[in-house]
Formats: C-alpha cells, sequence, structure tokens
C-alpha cells in the first residue's frame, strides 16, 4: 500500500514539475523574413496558428512550423499560446486535416531544423525558444519579443 501511494505522489510531482518547466520556457515567434509580419497581437497569432488564416496579406501561403508536442517548448507552446494541452492540440489539427481544413504543421524534434524550415520556407511561422535573429524575423506578439 505505501508503495503505490508513493508512486502516485511522484507522478502528481512529476507532472506538476513538467507543467512548471513549460510555462517558465521563453518562446519566440519567428518568421520567414519578407513573407511574416513583424507584428502581430495575440488573437492575431493564435488564429494563425490554428489554421484559420490560410494565406498572409501577400498573399502567400500560412505555414505552421511547430515544435513536437512531446519537447518542452512544444508543450510550453501548447499551453501559451493555444491554451491547449498537447493531446488536445494533437486531436484538434488530426480533425482539421481530417476534414480537408488545412494542411498539417510540420513538426519538429530540433530547434536548429525547425529555424532552417522557416527560413527556408515563404509564409513560414513558427514558435522557437531559441531569440536569435539570423536569416529570421523575429515577430513581435503584444509588443514583446518572447512569451
Amino acid at each position: 500500500m505505501k508503495i503505490i501511494a508513493i508512486n502516485l505522489m511522484l507522478i502528481f510531482l512529476l507532472g506538476i514539475s513538467h507543467t512548471g518547466t513549460a510555462q517558465n520556457t521563453q518562446l519566440t515567434v519567428i518568421g520567414n523574413r519578407g513573407s511574416v509580419p513583424q507584428q502581430l497581437d495575440m488573437t492575431q497569432l493564435r488564429s494563425i496558428l490554428k489554421g484559420e488564416k490560410l494565406r498572409w496579406d501577400n498573399g502567400v501561403a500560412v505555414k505552421i512550423a511547430l515544435m513536437k508536442t512531446s519537447t518542452p517548448v512544444g508543450s510550453s507552446t501548447c499551453q501559451k499560446i493555444y491554451n491547449m494541452s498537447p493531446n488536445e492540440l494533437n486531436k484538434y489539427f488530426l480533425a482539421l486535416v481530417f476534414q480537408g481544413k488545412v494542411n498539417a504543421p510540420k513538426f519538429f524534434t530540433s530547434e536548429s531544423e525547425l529555424k532552417s524550415y522557416v527560413a527556408a520556407t515563404p509564409g513560414a511561422i513558427g514558435v522557437s525558444q531559441d531569440a536569435s535573429k539570423g536569416e529570421l524575423e523575429i515577430v513581435v506578439v503584444d509588443g514583446k519579443k518572447q512569451l
């Protein structure tokens, strides 16, 4: 009985620790230079990243790039931007893709791969922990460079 109680307590504590880490992760919205706006508000960002806006004002198709929801940055993105759990976000996009409403986002395990994709893909927007600009556009959200 004690072992079960200890295991349940560890599971509970690990859940709190994981959530705390995700909430403290600083996020930076990045975009392909020249095709993504330099500033957005959170409502616009959520609409874009939820697949509700399919084209930028310049006519270029929106391409969403995210870290896998199993990564700390991906988990934090789910909570801070989508207001969803990782499972809820996966189900959300699965339903939209199945209905033919949007193309699936590109999911990455490496931030360097995500950044390379965004830099090379017109219309691409993504979420990263790394705030270095390089060949990317840092998108200011609600007046902040990091969320």
